[in-house]
């Protein structure tokens, strides 16, 4: 016997909706089980991971930080998806968006430099990780290069990059040898929307995002392009559309708002460039832009359900001593369940013995 994928005639329209839904209650039955033969009690567990966090002012207030550079960075990463170009990089680019921001913080600190420090700073964040994920891009237009290997590997090179400059020549020389800069000057922090609490101006950045990538994916040329060049390439060719210039494109976009998202995380929540700035954001951002769809709006809501798990994972750390890991476990269960849901809407399983295919002439 043989387990075949045979491509369906049509796919539903509401299945394709619901499987999303369908892959969080999925993912949430498999985690009750794990905490299950963890020996805790898997409605606790649940409970402390996805309701007790929407109990507390702080905790809401937290998943907003948490959901912001989750939001940017997915919607950076749907324009590629969308396009069919495949960024897995993002982590590396939100990490040099990072670095290049946090270089005239560096180079400015303590010297008295006016409000033009912040908006600058951002906007060599975006600039940086925009040219660090130009380099995959060129390498698959120029020479085919595969941008999946690329983009992935240099998440590696930027991370050593980081930590070079902060165990370097931009260590704090009064950290105490801790490999961090000087904490930023007030008019380099990302102001705080609500005293006492962590919840930053990045949050509406990343709203603003949200809306201007809706207008230009549904109401303008660029975005039709994206489209037609994702799932039709013969069609978009006829058009008159460049494949090698979407491309270019779509990964400048993607990398710019990485690269703003890691300078507004460090500006803003951390205060100082230092090894571990994300918790693996850029990777967590994939599963985010396929659970919204690669919907502008439903990755707004896949980012603040994704932030919910990181926040529900701390508490349950502290409450249940649940390993933290275990957040990055769900995620990937929930990764690979958006995945196959959306596998089995445009394809059947069918088991197939071998005396059929004989009979047809297959084998």
């Amino acid at each position: 016997m043989q387990l075949v994928l045979e491509r369906r005639a049509e796919r539903s329209t509401k299945i394709a909706i619901l499987s999303p839904l369908i892959a969080i209650v999925l993912t949430l039955v498999t985690m009750a089980i794990l905490f299950a033969i963890l020996g805790k009690n898997p409605i606790a567990a649940l409970n402390v991971y996805f309701v007790e966090p929407l109990t507390d002012s702080y905790s809401l207030m937290e998943i907003a930080v948490k959901a912001t550079p989750l939001v940017m960075i997915a919607i950076g990463l749907s324009f590629c998806y969308l396009a069919n170009v495949w960024n897995i990089g993002a982590e590396g680019q939100f990490i040099m968006g990072a670095v290049c921001g946090s270089w005239l913080a560096v180079v400015t600190n303590g010297t008295g430099a006016g409000p033009w420090v912040l908006p600058a700073m951002l906007v060599m964040g975006a600039l940086g990780g925009a040219l660090w994920a130009m380099i995959p891009a060129l390498c698959k237009v120029k020479f085919g290069a595969n941008e999946i290997l690329t983009s992935l590997m240099l998440v590696y090179v930027a991370d050593l990059i980081m930590d070079y400059l902060v165990r370097g020549p931009w260590r704090d020389p009064k950290g105490m040898n801790f490999p961090t800069t000087a904490t930023f000057d007030p008019v380099a922090n990302v102001p705080v929307l609500i005293e006492g609490s962590r919840l930053h101006a990045g949050a509406i950045v990343a709203l603003i995002v949200v809306m201007l990538a809706t207008v230009m994916l549904g109401r303008t040329i660029k975005g039709f392009e994206i489209r037609v060049v994702g799932a039709a390439p013969k069609a978009a060719r006829f058009a008159g559309f460049s494949s090698d210039r979407l491309v270019l494109f779509t990964f400048a976009v993607s990398g710019a708002l990485a690269g703003l998202a890691g300078i507004i995380e460090v500006a803003g929540p951390v205060g100082v460039l230092q090894p571990g700035i994300s918790p693996g954001y850029g990777f967590t951002a994939i599963i985010v832009a396929f659970l919204g769809r690669l919907n502008p709006v439903g990755i707004l809501i896949a980012g603040l359900f994704l932030a919910l798990t990181f926040i529900g994972g701390e508490g349950a750390q502290i409450s249940m001593k649940i390993p933290l890991d275990l957040t990055k476990v769900f995620q990937g269960i929930l990764l690979f369940y958006v995945l196959a849901c959306d596998s089995l809407i445009l394809y059947r399983i069918r088991l197939i013995s071998p005396f059929r295919k004989a009979a047809d002439g297959t084998a």
